[in-house]
């Protein structure tokens, strides 16, 4: 076992690293009908307030067959009353994850703000048309680099993977149209629950959550902090 030394240690207090949090917070009143709409509300804040270099940054957590978790920050490509949806390489570890288990967390850290938002749902798949018509809004290099990278699996080398992408700019030089992968897609996760996390002086943060309801309604309850 490796010892950690005070040299080795990580030079701050962390004990004492905290920050005041805002005094207005989130009521009850204030919210939209729909979690997808008190979410637009919040994300336009966080695009143009929050001073956030990736507002639609989220991480994204899931857990194999045996329960194993793991998470990774993924962009977040479209929303809509349906579900948040985001593309990957259906090979990568995430979407093995959800092919086994489709049970699926976001959380939208969005710090300079002192919010949080949690999506707790199911993933589904894309259809193709749909995917099809995200892949031709990316960049070339992009949709390039959604060929040449073998996402999650081991690479020998930085060199093997400059190279096969050096092949792909070759096949297919700027302006010329780039098939979409037959392994690479979208992810639509269909929400169970939303929460709404508001932080708030002496830690008394806000937390509302929308939990779906059997008629297709919602009902909001408030966690404590």
């Amino acid at each position: 076992m490796t010892r950690v030394t005070d040299r080795d240690a990580v030079p701050f207090d962390l004990a004492s690293m905290r920050k005041q949090y805002r005094a207005e917070g989130l009521a009850e009143a204030d919210l939209a009908a729909t979690p997808v709409e008190q979410f637009a509300r919040w994300f336009r804040q966080a695009a143009t307030e929050g001073g956030m270099f990736e507002p639609n940054a989220m991480v994204v957590s899931t857990a194999d067959a045996e329960g194993r978790p793991s998470s990774r920050t993924v962009l977040l490509k479209h929303f809509d009353e349906r579900g948040f949806v985001f593309y990957t390489n259906y090979g990568s570890r995430k979407a093995r994850d959800l092919a086994e288990n489709p049970q699926v967390s976001l959380l939208f850290p969005w710090h300079p703000m002192a919010r949080q938002v949690i999506v707790t749902g199911v993933a589904r798949r894309t259809g193709r048309d749909e995917t099809a018509a995200y892949f031709r809004t990316r960049p070339h290099g992009s949709q390039l680099g959604a060929w040449a990278s073998s996402q999650s699996s081991v690479v020998a080398g930085r060199e093997e993977l400059d190279a096969a992408y050096a092949e792909l700019a070759a096949r297919y030089p700027e302006g010329e149209q780039v098939p979409v992968p037959p392994h690479w897609g979208g992810f639509r996760v269909v929400p169970r629950s939303v929460e709404f996390w508001q932080g708030r002086e002496n830690r008394l943060h806000d937390r509302l959550r929308y939990v779906a309801g059997e008629d297709g309604g919602w009902r909001v309850e408030r966690l404590g902090p």
